[in-house]
């Protein structure tokens, strides 16, 4: 298995068409001074990165910090929110999708496994959201995972089927072409731990096979998974060379412009 693994890895990102996508998701952090350093450190990056046809960048600050980042961060980023609800109305605390659009935001986040386990969100519910943001011309970065015990359990497969599955039930209801899928097992997320390349490759090119038998080989094989669970500089490099990982969505190392910095040019390195 290792043997083909590495073959895999060799053949990355040539044989590929699809092109690198990295998102920084800064979850609940940040003050005024700090996104303003951040956000300096990210434009002084900019001249160093590979061109916008080989690499798409989104970052996802707070809600509160979502204009400030909009209107100080260099247009080479797209900027992103953190999540959204299905429509306006009252629903004290919530973005609704034409919200977003209507403030020039490109992307949302949905499904993050602590907005899943942290607030309880459900597969449906998600699905509908999805369907709400493409409706108002928000791409969506659609992440998916599975909790340590499911891994051990050998219920990875199943358990990214079924958050898959609400999604495909809607069939030309959802535009794939306008979803990022990101794989995150939960057990990599804050906790230091990673998927070794081998994990990663060999679970997201099993989730692509599992997007062709739902919805078809076309779609599959266009559509980006990225991967998200303690990518750092360290490691970005190697897991960015794994044919099936498009690119990364990234946490804390996304808070500091010099740890961002590497794995942005981790397709490159």
């Amino acid at each position: 298995y290792q043997r083909r693994v590495r073959v895999e890895i060799s053949n990355r990102r040539e044989m590929s068409a699809r092109k690198f996508f990295v998102g920084g998701n800064w979850k609940c952090n940040g003050t005024k001074a700090s996104i303003a350093e951040l956000v300096g450190g990210l434009n002084e990056l900019v001249g160093s990165l590979p061109p916008a046809d080989k690499l798409d960048i989104v970052v996802s600050p707070t809600a509160l910090h979502l204009s400030t980042v909009q209107s100080t961060i260099d247009a080479r980023f797209a900027v992103a929110a953190q999540n959204c609800h299905i429509k306006t109305g009252a629903f004290t605390g919530e973005l609704a999708p034409e919200q977003l659009a209507d403030a020039g935001l490109k992307y949302v986040i949905l499904g993050h496994s602590e907005r899943r386990h942290v607030f309880g969100e459900k597969d449906d519910l998600l699905a509908q959201k999805v369907v709400a943001a493409q409706k108002a011309g928000v791409d969506v970065i659609f992440c998916v995972g599975e909790k340590e015990d499911e891994r051990d359990g050998g219920k990875t497969d199943d358990v990214l089927a079924a958050q898959i599955a609400p999604l495909a039930a809607l069939g030309s209801e959802i535009d794939w072409t306008r979803v990022v899928l990101a794989y995150e097992p939960v057990w990599a997320i804050g906790t230091g731990k990673t998927a070794t390349p081998a994990i990663a490759q060999e679970t997201q090119a099993s989730l692509r096979k599992h997007i062709a038998s739902v919805i078809n080989a076309d779609t599959a094989a266009a559509l980006r998974i990225i991967y998200g669970g303690s990518v750092k500089p360290a490691n970005c490099v190697e897991l960015a060379q794994c044919a099936d990982v498009d690119g990364f969505l990234v946490g804390g190392a996304s808070l500091k412009a010099a740890d961002f910095g590497p794995i942005l040019k981790a397709n490159v390195a």
